[in-house]
């Protein structure tokens, strides 16, 4: 590449000596001196543009490159680094014909080949790329084309990724490998591929490897980090997400898994200022504001987790990710028809996104657009939090056609409320036809009466033979319910002598009589939000004429009463729910939260109060304070999220005006 100095050249040695030692600055001052002399000396000339450009003025290197050039138009070393200077320049155009010309000069030089597959690369010109790549590839022979293979198949590996083309890209990933064991980099590289294929093992192993040639490979701590929290393995995760901050502190990839994380761990504090953290060092870095969105999700700050979600879909608009967890928070908020766009919108990015088809069903049931939900609701069985619930009967599933004079099973399969709620439909699909009913088994006691039914059987016990399944929540598809088809008469009823006695107790308090019931199922996820502190319900303390009778069961019962609130206790004697059937039917009204208590009261026809919480639950509905699914019922929804107290105030109002003659229809509704 140099010319050799000429007698008389000293000046020129010692400005090559103090280029190689980096001394850029001495070198250009002797390099001047040399063109100041000899104007026409092209390696010279070439030279002073090499250093002005390893110093950071790919402009001023420019001009020196284009004078080269022209003194030597066929050296392609002079018209590979004019294209790097217009690279550096933002001059994409110029800099690939540059490339193309040093490549007529020099068709051998790989290295030429590669930086100009990464340019074309750049210019989305994807098939360029992969042609140099696979060019490198054909010509590289010989020791010392080994760096250029493994740096053109890496390189072609990665392309392949981004063009989805997922195991051709593993292919040559392991290629590499082969080549170059000890390149910790592919490692990480082949391991997020493999991650992304859902082969954990294999891609664990791949991080590890990684971290076992770079102890400080801060990126393969991230990655490793994202992996375990997928595996469910939390406590490895945070050892290592936060051995990645460590070793790279403002790492926003890491910030944000690790808020991911915290998150599911129930710390959103935490995990929110990860979050923030990561979008301090990296404004642009969008994955945070979708974290951040859920997390500010989670602490029931909806409105704010909109604001982030749209800020990502302002800078990724076909995200599918966001576009579903926009719809969820929508949904929270009572706009379905929104929410429904932002599905549709996702899905139409991603048409096999089991969370978005799942919450598109939600959306639809909670705006009443049963036909189409309900069919939609199928999808549920795909989403990777209830796919292992569905059962592997070989049996067909049943669509609603004529069964002759084959067995049905109908089958539970979420909660207690979902049963009582969805069992509504058995009798008349029993009428004529042979069915069995599997439930819970608290709940035996109660359906064991449903009319129709040729025997009921309590899950996990043996199911007798059966040719045709189907789950409850599937069956308003199966029948093509509709809101204005709801069966809207009382379809449970409790034991006659079970009522007489609880009667006998009921009798001796004064007043109203209600039953009441503050928490759910503390064990299930969101159940923080339904359920309200016995503490709270200080409110309806001093309230005269009003006898309250506990309906909680669980670890909820425990909680201690507020001060004034009188409670009469006799869930010891609730062994199951045809118990608490009873005890209903022998009260005036039931309070309750969103729980089993909720339902059965109304699945009785008795007059029940259901204190919502402000994020939707599809079978609530929007905008109304009924319910199509029980005629009895009455809601009084939180006006933003968390307010309980004025929940309970309006509570109160209406307990004061809740008279006889309300006590009367509700007996006649009975």
């Amino acid at each position: 590449m140099y010319a050799k100095a000429s007698s008389g050249s000293v000046s020129l040695e010692a400005g090559l000596a103090h280029h190689r030692a980096g001394r850029l600055p001495q070198a250009e001052a002797i390099y001047r001196q040399v063109l100041a002399s000899e104007p026409d000396r092209a390696d010279v000339v070439f030279l002073l543009g090499i250093a002005l450009l390893q110093a950071g003025h790919p402009d001023r290197a420019l001009d020196f490159f284009i004078r080269a050039v022209k003194l030597q138009p066929r050296n392609g070393v002079y018209h590979s680094s004019m294209a790097a200077a217009l690279h550096a320049l933002g001059r994409r155009g110029e800099a690939i014909a540059s490339y193309r010309e040093a490549l007529l000069h020099q068709p051998g030089n790989l290295d030429v080949r590669i930086q100009l597959g990464i340019l074309l690369g750049e210019c989305a010109d994807v098939a360029g790329e992969e042609a140099q790549y696979r060019l490198v590839l054909q010509h590289a022979t010989g020791p010392d084309a080994a760096g250029p293979q493994v740096d053109a198949r890496f390189r072609l590996a990665n392309l392949l990724v981004r063009r989805k083309q997922f195991d051709d890209a593993i292919g040559e990933f392991r290629q590499v490998l082969r080549q170059r064991p000890d390149f910790a980099v592919a490692h990480l590289h082949l391991g997020a591929v493999l991650f992304d294929r859902s082969a954990l093992e294999e891609s664990e192993l791949c991080y590890r490897e990684a971290l076992r040639l770079d102890p400080t490979y801060a990126e393969a701590y991230c990655n490793l980090g994202g992996l375990l929290i997928k595996s469910g393995r939390l406590d490895e995760a945070e050892v290592n997400l936060r051995e990645a901050c460590r070793l790279k502190p403002g790492f926003p990839e890491a910030l944000n898994n690790l808020g991911e994380l915290l998150r599911i761990r129930g710390r959103p504090d935490e995990a929110e200022i990860c979050c923030r953290e990561a979008l301090r060092q990296s404004p642009d870095y969008v994955p945070a504001q979708l974290t951040l969105g859920n997390v500010l999700r989670d602490c029931d700050r909806f409105h704010e987790a909109e604001s982030c979600l749209r800020i990502a879909l302002d800078c990724n608009p076909a995200w599918p990710e966001a576009l579903n967890n926009l719809g969820s928070v929508l949904v929270d908020l009572g706009r379905p028809e929104e929410a429904i766009q932002s599905f549709r919108t996702a899905l139409s990015q991603r048409p096999d996104y089991p969370e978005a088809q799942a919450n598109l069903a939600v959306a639809l049931l909670l705006a009443g657009q049963f036909e189409e939900g309900w069919r939609q609701h199928e999808w549920r069985w795909k989403r990777n939090t209830t796919k292992s619930k569905l059962r592997d009967f070989s049996q067909p599933l049943w669509d609603g056609g004529d069964i002759g004079d084959r067995v049905l099973l109908l089958h539970a399969e979420q909660g207690f409320g979902d049963t009582i709620q969805f069992c509504r439909f058995v009798p008349a699909i029993a009428a004529g036809r042979r069915v069995i009913l599997e439930v819970q088994p608290p709940l035996v006691p109660l359906l064991a009466g449903l009319p129709g039914i040729e025997r009921i059987v309590a899950r996990r016990d043996p199911l007798p033979p059966f040719d045709l399944h189907c789950p409850l929540l599937s069956l308003p598809r199966a029948l093509g319910i509709t809101l204005e088809t709801i069966p809207q008469e009382p379809y449970l009823r409790a034991d006659p002598e079970r009522v007489a006695a609880w009667r006998q107790r009921v009798r001796q308090l004064d007043g109203l009589r209600v039953g009441f019931a503050w928490a759910g199922n503390q064990t299930m996820v969101g159940d923080r939000r339904r359920s309200i502190p016995l503490e709270r319900f200080s409110q309806l303390a001093d309230i005269s004429g009003v006898s309250f009778v506990s309906l909680q069961k669980g670890s909820a019962a425990s909680q201690s009463l507020p001060p004034g609130l009188s409670l009469h206790d006799w869930t010891d004697d609730l062994h199951d729910f045809g118990d608490t059937a009873a005890l209903i039917e022998a009260l005036d009204l039931v309070i309750s939260v969103d729980t089993a208590v909720v339902h059965l009261a109304g699945a009785l026809g008795r007059p029940v109060w259901l204190l919502n919480r402000f994020n939707r639950c599809w079978r609530w509905l929007v905008n109304r304070d009924d319910s199509p699914w029980y005629p009895t019922l009455r809601q009084f929804r939180q006006p933003e999220p968390g307010d309980w107290d004025s929940v309970l105030e309006n509570v109160r109002a209406a307990l004061q005006t809740y008279g006889p003659s309300s006590v009367m229809r509700a007996e006649r509704v009975g």
